[in-house]
């Protein structure tokens, strides 16, 4: 059971990776839009993609909170007391986000629209970095079993703004991707061309910081260094397989029209990256210094939550697919929701 408990938090890890990582990757899009009036249509696009579904990408965030809280409390406790900061500005731009977001669609100035504007965008990239941060922190073994490490070393050291720094790239390539196909479904060639420019320019920054991220992760992490190229490197070679061949579809009209295959794609390439991770993390929750098995819950405990967690599946899955499936065929307007 703690094994099938660690597997699912990473699934639930790797499912808020790629909905929530295409959700918060416009706000890099939005930012670098352009002005009032050459934005205004890039930016109605990004509207109508996440409009829907926004705040639903959080389920797998609370999800995975719960998961850890529950079942791996010595764990849960450690990240909290040591990575409170990043933690804490993540859950300060997630709010910060939602509101401008919101609040743009209502305000009737363009200075009003340009400063809740600023606020998603700015959020959208500033929250993605603390979470790629907080993953580095623990990657790297800054965590100690007893917590409260070093509250600024513990995010703020090459391991983890690697993490940050991947986390923004990876958001804004799969929500480049998401907004292709989008575009194309919306009969909207000359915004088509634009997102494929910037899937392509993502897809590339993200190569390179990833292969120079090896070098960084020999000399700060060297453990995970050895294992994602042992034990990881398939689920690594996936991924860049899976981003070539999505870029590849992008430059293809009659793939770019099939949002069934492009979007799966750039998410296999992302999914498959954070799996790596997992993968090479196992068997410890932080670092080297806490085991899975050590840092388990009571077995009564993990076999309640064990039921929870396949109840919460199957109420809340299908919930996701059907609102998903709306969305992807038009049929929920941002006046909806």
């Amino acid at each position: 059971m703690t094994t099938f408990i660690a597997c699912v938090l990473l699934v639930g890890i790797v499912l808020y990776g790629v909905f929530g990582g295409a959700d918060f990757g416009t706000g890099l899009w939005d930012l670098t839009a352009g002005g009032a009036d050459r934005g205004a249509r890039p930016r109605a696009l990004i509207d109508h993609a996440i409009g829907p579904v926004w705040e639903a990408n959080h389920t797998w965030l609370i999800f995975c909170l719960v998961v850890l809280w529950t079942g791996f409390p010595t764990a849960f406790a450690a990240i909290m007391t040591t990575l409170q900061i990043p933690l804490g500005i993540a859950a300060f731009g997630i709010v910060l986000r939602g509101s401008g977001f919101a609040f743009r669609k209502v305000s009737m100035h363009t200075a009003e629209q340009r400063l809740n504007g600023i606020a998603f965008a700015s959020s959208s990239i500033i929250t993605p970095f603390c979470f790629g941060a907080v993953a580095g922190g623990i990657a790297s073994g800054r965590v100690p079993t007893s917590g409260h490490g070093d509250r600024l070393t513990s995010w703020l050291n090459p391991t983890s703004i690697l993490g940050g720094v991947l986390a923004v790239l990876t958001c804004g390539y799969l929500a480049a991707i998401f907004l292709i196909a989008e575009a194309h479904r919306s009969g909207q060639p000359d915004l088509d061309r634009w997102a494929r420019r910037r899937a392509i320019a993502a897809a590339v920054a993200t190569g390179g910081v990833a292969a120079g991220g090896l070098f960084i992760l020999d000399h700060d992490a060297h453990r995970l260094y050895a294992h994602l190229l042992d034990t990881g490197w398939p689920l690594l070679a996936a991924s860049a397989g899976s981003g070539v061949a999505a870029l590849v579809a992008t430059s293809l009209p009659r793939l770019r029209s099939r949002p069934d295959i492009l979007r799966p794609l750039g998410a296999l390439a992302v999914a498959t990256v954070l799996g790596g991770w997992g993968v090479a993390q196992y068997p410890y929750l932080l670092g080297t210094r806490l085991s899975i098995t050590a840092g388990a819950a009571p077995a009564a405990t993990m076999s309640a939550l064990t039921i929870i967690t396949v109840l919460a599946v199957v109420l809340v899955v299908p919930s996701l697919c059907w609102l998903f499936l709306l969305t992807h065929r038009g049929q929920l307007a941002d006046a909806e929701t």
